[in-house]
């Protein structure tokens, strides 16, 4: 089964803070004109990803995962690990915090945990991302919550094209205005929103703030973390790993020509963010282009990539 790539219809949300760009820049069909994410890889109840091709063509990758566990490698854990994004900041997100693994276990009905990563697709003059807080005590944290002095606590930080930011459980952090990007993240959907602008949705309503599972998971005070980055040219693709950790291994990868590899690990996560091009197994040829999101499953054994594309492409580090 699946001696080939798996290709995926993605799911799309709308967001108070989404736009038209996911239509412009990708040409997906967008659901509305406030279109905030396209889960482009997603086995979440929530909203998984549609299975374009092959034996299982319109099932889920749920369906996938549950029935099908020698595409992964027979990978243990009752959930997909992963789930990979493009966000569409029209508007600033809201300033939000994600639990870690046991925090979500208990308080979110065995959700996981959410650490994710950013990989800046491009960005408006000026931009910037809220990444941290100025807090160095959990009590000073709280004074300046109940005091709405946000310009104090937040830590802003000015972005470009092509950046790439490590964002784990307990980061404050928000996704600012006119900036698009590739989230690579664990399965989950839990987000406590810190703070949202006094903003009101289409019925006037403001939307729901999480305070005190905030201040729970908040990791204080603020941690950076700069993940070591490698690059390497092979063949026609250079490889740039932009992180490793527990969860995921991330790399961003330029093709200019081809590159021919043995697959060694269970599965690959490939999402194209530019050109085009074919990925080859057993001599047959399945077309890719920008806006694609497919797996390379574990039945692959050998795979050849040619062409001239830029992608993101990702592995769970969970073994």
């Amino acid at each position: 089964m699946y001696n080939e790539p798996i290709f995926l219809e993605p799911e799309f949300k709308d967001r108070i803070w989404g736009g038209k760009k996911l239509r412009e820049l990708f040409g997906y069909i967008i659901p509305t004109e406030t279109t905030g994410e396209c889960w482009g890889i997603s086995a979440h109840e929530n909203g998984p990803s549609t299975i374009k091709n092959g034996p299982l063509a319109g099932r889920t990758l749920i369906d996938a995962w549950n029935d099908h566990r020698e595409l992964f490698g027979n990978e243990k854990g009752e959930q997909f690990p992963l789930l990979v994004k493009i966000l569409d900041a029209n508007k600033d997100l809201s300033v939000q915090v994600h639990p870690d693994d046991d925090y979500a276990r208990v308080n979110e009905n065995g959700e996981l945990g959410k650490t994710e990563c950013w990989y800046v697709i491009d960005c408006e003059e000026g931009a910037e991302l809220i990444l941290g807080h100025h807090a160095h005590t959990k009590e000073e944290f709280v004074t300046m919550i109940e005091e709405g002095a946000w310009d104090k606590l937040l830590k802003k930080v000015p972005i470009s094209p092509g950046d790439f930011y490590y964002v784990p459980s307990g980061t404050v952090h928000a996704i600012g205005k006119g900036t698009l990007i590739l989230e690579t993240q664990q399965s989950s959907d839990t987000t406590y929103r810190v703070y949202d602008y006094d903003r009101i949705d289409d019925k006037g309503n403001t939307r729901e703030l999480h305070i005190r599972q905030s201040i729970d998971v908040t990791t204080i005070p603020h941690q950076d973390t700069y993940p070591e980055q490698t690059e390497l040219s092979d063949q026609g693709l250079t490889k740039k790993k932009l992180v490793s950790q527990e969860y995921f291994t991330v790399f961003h990868g330029t093709l200019a020509g081809v590159y021919e590899t043995e697959h060694t690990e269970n599965y690959l996560l490939v999402s194209i963010l530019a050109g085009e091009g074919e990925i080859v197994v057993n001599e047959t040829s399945h077309s890719f282009s920008m806006g694609d999101h497919f797996i390379i499953p574990a039945t692959v054994e050998r795979y050849e990539l040619i062409g001239n594309a830029e992608m993101i492409y990702s592995y769970s580090s969970i073994k």
